[in-house]
């Protein structure tokens, strides 16, 4: 080989690696998560994380439109990775950020952002029960969904054996067409934050998946700590994922570093012949995604509806272990939906609309601090033996009243443990008092405690007092 052809490899491998170079500084390659997009709602006046990844090692300046003198720099690590913080306004908007990379080239911006409140909505089929499916208590849709400051982003359905970073998904503005594929419980509850907050901007974020067990949505870290693997082994494959942390891995892991202002969940109808153990993992749950968040979110739940195929007593079982949790779970609240049902052969009712409102009416007096709304169900305050009635003391506000003729689904206990079927009439200071014909000393009482019991006793707000029993072995 002679010198000039030494030349010209020499030229030829400097002109390839500086090729190479340029093409690794590519901004097409630049990559957001997909829920830092256009038409985002991102929480407001609030230190948010912004993250992504580059083509390779880059600094990387970030300009926000609601103050652009306030630039914000970064620099990817050795995985191409990086994240950084940013501090929100209190002005909805619309805003832009900006992206700029190598030798300072515009490589993305997200527009027509909005600031307002977001929320995570989770949890199996009756929190994804959408619009295209039977509604039967919206039946005026003409102006339902004529509302651009509401905003969804649905988590594609996806199961990992590993924690991802990357989800499919798109923030979509409210129309008849985007909110058709939409949870309606999601969808009203974000409505009506919407309305008592002024019109504030309201981001929902739709992670579910019918059929689910709660133990595909817990981290693995939260499942090992907790020692909570062996109560998990029962589960068998069905049409929905049931790995341990498959939904979590996939469907919460990648979002977690959108902040939120908390989280509303209905789920637990797929748990119901292993109640005896959902307390604990609904628990452990909730404070593991507050963990990861890195946030005390506020968390408001659903309580399992009445459904006539449940076996045995599962399911009074399993909303008894709900309400464990929302006595005992700071920053928690449970909805009990028991009225909500027409059909109880059906384990999805079609009325959605007043579980999403009351769910809204938790989050309006908790989080958002609304002193003139009471969400809270009556529930068993403590009861008394009076010779052979059993008198029963609510939390209710004001004083219950039946919506039938007759007070339903009352039972007594006797000496011996056995249910005896009871009438039941309202005393003048709002107590309940309880007998049963056949009962001569009773020991406790009993209330809608069945899998199908639907609720007729009501407070002054509308709400159903709670299911209950006082004979719970400790």
């Amino acid at each position: 080989m002679n010198r000039n052809d030494m030349k010209r490899i020499v030229y030829f491998l400097v002109s390839l690696l500086g090729f190479t170079k340029l093409a690794a500084q590519d901004p097409a390659d630049f990559v957001l998560p997909s829920i830092i997009s256009d038409h985002a709602v991102m929480q407001r006046d609030a230190e948010v994380k912004l993250w992504g990844w580059c083509p390779s090692v880059w600094d990387l300046k970030i300009v926000c439109s609601w103050a652009p003198n306030d630039t914000v720099h970064v620099s990817s690590d050795k995985y191409k990775y990086w994240e950084t913080y940013i501090n929100t306004p209190k002005a909805e908007g619309p805003h832009a950020i900006r992206f700029y990379g190598w030798e300072g080239k515009l490589c993305a911006e997200v527009k027509d952002i909005l600031m307002g409140e977001t929320w995570l909505c989770s949890g199996q089929s009756n929190m994804e029960y959408c619009f295209k499916w039977r509604v039967d208590d919206i039946t005026d849709r003409s102006t339902l969904f004529d509302n651009k400051k509401i905003r969804f982003f649905k988590v594609a359905k996806s199961s990992s054996a590993y924690p991802v970073e990357r989800i499919q998904g798109k923030w979509e503005i409210c129309s008849p067409e985007t909110a058709e594929d939409f949870s309606v419980v999601a969808f009203c509850f974000g409505k009506r934050l919407n309305e008592e907050l002024g019109n504030l901007p309201i981001g929902l974020i739709g992670s579910y998946w019918g059929g689910t067990a709660i133990e595909p949505w817990m981290d693995e870290f939260t499942l090992r700590h907790e020692k909570l693997e062996e109560k998990t082994k029962a589960l068998t494959a069905g049409w929905a994922p049931t790995a341990n942390s498959s939904l979590y891995n996939a469907m919460i892991h990648p979002i977690i570093n959108y902040t939120i202002a908390g989280v509303v969940w209905y789920q637990g109808e797929a748990n119901n012949e292993r109640h005896q153990d959902y307390g604990v993992m609904f628990d452990a749950m909730i404070r593991g995604w507050r963990n990861a968040f890195h946030h005390y979110l506020p968390f408001y739940f659903v309580q399992i509806t009445p459904w006539s195929g449940y076996a045995d007593k599962n399911a009074a079982y399993l909303r008894e272990q709900q309400a464990d949790v929302a006595a005992t779970l700071r920053n928690t609240g449970m909805v009990v939906a028991g009225d909500l049902v027409n059909d109880l052969t059906d384990i999805h009712p079609s009325l959605k609309r007043q579980v999403g409102e009351r769910l809204a009416n938790m989050a309006l007096k908790n989080s958002y601090h609304k002193e003139d709304i009471q969400p809270y169900s009556p529930m068993l305050k403590s009861f008394r033996v009076d010779g052979r009635k059993v008198i029963v003391t609510t939390t209710a506000i004001g004083k219950l009243a039946c919506k039938d003729k007759v007070i339903r689904h009352f039972e007594v206990v006797d000496k011996e443990g056995n249910l005896h079927p009871a009438k039941a009439s309202i005393l003048k200071n709002g107590d309940i008092s309880v007998i049963a014909d056949k009962v001569k000393e009773p020991v406790g009482v009993r209330y809608c405690f069945s899998n199908d019991a639907m609720p007729n006793l009501f407070d002054s707000n509308g709400l159903p007092l709670a299911p209950f029993r006082t004979d719970r072995k400790k």
